[in-house]
């Protein structure tokens, strides 16, 4: 698969995929709160790296926080790094449909106060892990938590990078020059219909016109989802516009995984 890709800033070498490490990856569930809402979030991180390490937040797709999400937090511990898998819709709550998924997406993103409050309590909740260090974290998400993670970049969220695969580009909120402080890094489908090419088009101008380092990169033939294999079956189940594809998810999770040591080593 031929792939084009856009940056803000000419970028001089990819590095290869990270050695995965051979310690013992952990995970487990734990609980946070944003005001009166009880979030509940899972935590890995290999237990044989020693000292403080960087952290990231996986934001989930619009399903919720499932075994999904919690496979990437997992992939991301084998990086060295901790990782958090985000709950965005609170006591841990998954949708079992579309018009559910829908719906509790809605409930997020229309109230930009709650989508910010929820992503914040996470953040606070990693920076106080005692494995962490505070001043070298990112957050990626998917679809519904890719565009999550790109307003929370808009907002001046305090992150050294975010990374967004398959979301949603379009906000009402604009980045504003000088505010973002998060490097960017958006994987999209060519031929996804949610996220069609005029919304790719007014997001890269929107990028330039702030002044964000960024970068894009577009998989010809792709469809929405195409980083998640259960795509497929979403699809055939709920007659949707998804589709797996299986060398744009390896080639982007490489891409994921130069991006964060670079962002982590220099800032």
């Amino acid at each position: 698969m031929k792939r084009y890709v856009f940056c803000a800033a000419v970028v001089a070498v990819l590095l290869t995929v990270a050695v995965p490490s051979w310690g013992k990856v952990v995970g487990r569930e734990v609980a946070y709160r944003s005001g009166d809402t009880l979030l509940k979030g899972y935590l890995a991180q290999d237990s044989s790296v020693k000292g403080k390490r960087p952290a990231v937040l996986v934001v989930h797709e619009w399903w919720g926080l499932n075994d999904y999400a919690r496979r990437r937090a997992r992939m991301l511990a084998r990086m060295g790094y901790v990782a958090l898998a985000v709950d965005m819709y609170g006591n841990g709550t998954t949708a079992a449909n579309p018009r559910d998924a829908g719906r509790l997406a809605a409930e997020v993103t229309k109230h930009r106060g709650v989508e910010t409050a929820r992503f914040g309590a996470a953040l606070e909740f990693i920076r106080k892990q005692p494995s962490v260090d505070p001043t070298r974290i990112a957050a990626i998400g998917y679809c519904f938590g890719g565009g999550v993670v790109l307003q929370m970049a808009r907002e001046g969220a305090d992150l050294k990078g975010v990374v967004s695969f398959h979301g949603d580009l379009a906000t009402d909120s604009p980045a504003q020059p000088g505010k973002v402080k998060a490097r960017v890094l958006v994987f999209s489908g060519d031929a996804d219909s949610i996220v069609p090419p005029g919304q790719v088009a007014a997001f890269t101008e929107e990028m330039v016109r702030a002044g964000v380092r960024f970068r894009l990169v577009g998989y010809p033939g792709a469809l929405h989802s195409f980083t998640n294999p259960d795509a497929d079956r979403f699809a055939k189940e709920f007659k949707l516009p998804l589709a797996y594809d299986r060398e744009a998810d390896r080639d982007s999770w490489r891409q994921t995984g130069a991006f964060l040591r670079e962002i982590f080593r220099n800032g």
